[in-house]
């Protein structure tokens, strides 16, 4: 299995769990939970690739100067 797709499993968790600790429904309007949803999946897919991206940079990086 690819490297990134088992980086995906651990982080995508990972970043969602973190995110449960943000409250984004008080910067929406009444009655717009859609809209919160949406915006709480982008955010969840956007760090997790960042993350997964960084760490999987690193770590090719790091390859190079042993």
């Amino acid at each position: 299995m690819n490297a990134k797709v088992i980086l995906y499993i651990v982080v995508v968790p990972l970043v969602i769990w973190a995110l449960n600790s943000l409250n984004i429904n008080n910067v929406f309007k009444k009655n717009k939970t859609n809209e919160a949803r949406i915006l709480y999946i982008m955010i969840a897919i956007s760090l997790s690739y960042l993350v997964v991206n960084f760490i999987y940079d690193f770590f090719e990086v790091s390859k190079l100067y042993k």
